[in-house]
């Protein structure tokens, strides 16, 4: 079951909308099995010590870059050498690119939650951070791609979540004031963007949220699933 929270919202339940854009990494799908494999391989050409799954799991959400400065300094926000991090970036993306999807599966209930908000009318976009490199070919391999109209990676326009830009630019592609959309997510980022704005959220709690509680974020409502979507929102007519 779903549970609202009406700190800090202006929004009431059911939400009307008619787009809802869905985060990636952490509520799609669990990448982090790839993604850890990768840094780990990276680490392992660098002759630098590797990482467990779990930690690498926390350091996920803050795009490609981010990731590969915390796997190189084992912190969330140091700065590594800079010809080290460029090197490191490049042996990233390698592996990356040749692991993307080995190991990477939609969390239980997603393609039944995508296809029930399809067949109800709603319009889906994908706003992650993950760079477009790498999104395209995971949407397309797991056979998500389809379910979108609009897919908006980190490097598509010059800012990323959690700047409220990506999700104002699905908005307008879409034709929609931004308190017709709402955004899925499972991270703080994603609840700072959607409040910058001016649009609903929803969190949920299995993804990568560096082990805190999504309900302080202050969403407006948290799901278990992403097939409990369509009890939380309504087609907006």
């Amino acid at each position: 079951m779903f549970k609202s929270d009406t700190n800090n919202s202006t929004f009431t339940l059911p939400l009307k909308v008619k787009m809802v854009m869905i985060d990636l990494d952490g509520t799609l799908i669990d990448t982090a099995p790839d993604l850890a494999s990768s840094v780990n391989a990276m680490l392992q050409e660098l002759g630098q010590p590797t990482h467990p799954l779990e930690l690498v799991s926390t350091w996920i959400g803050n795009g490609v870059g981010r990731l590969v400065k915390r796997a190189l300094t084992n912190d969330m926000d140091a700065e590594p050498e800079a010809a080290l991090f460029e090197k490191a970036l490049a042996v990233f993306q390698r592996h990356y690119g040749r692991l993307v999807s080995k190991d990477s599966r939609p969390y239980p209930g997603v393609v039944a939650g995508l296809q029930a908000l399809k067949n109800a009318g709603f319009s889906l976009a994908c706003i992650t951070n993950k760079a477009e490199q790498f999104t395209k070919p995971l949407l397309r391999d797991l056979q998500l791609d389809s379910y979108f109209e609009l897919v908006l990676s980190g490097d598509s326009l010059p800012k990323r979540k959690p700047d409220p830009l990506p999700l104002l630019h699905a908005c307008k592609h879409f034709g929609i004031t931004p308190d017709h959309g709402v955004l899925v997510g499972d991270s703080i980022n994603d609840t700072q963007a959607a409040r910058a704005a001016g649009m609903p959220v929803i969190c949920v709690p299995y993804g990568y949220n560096r082990g805190q509680d999504v309900n302080e974020f202050h969403p407006d409502a948290v799901v278990q699933s992403l097939t409990e979507l369509t009890d939380t929102i309504q087609l907006y007519s």
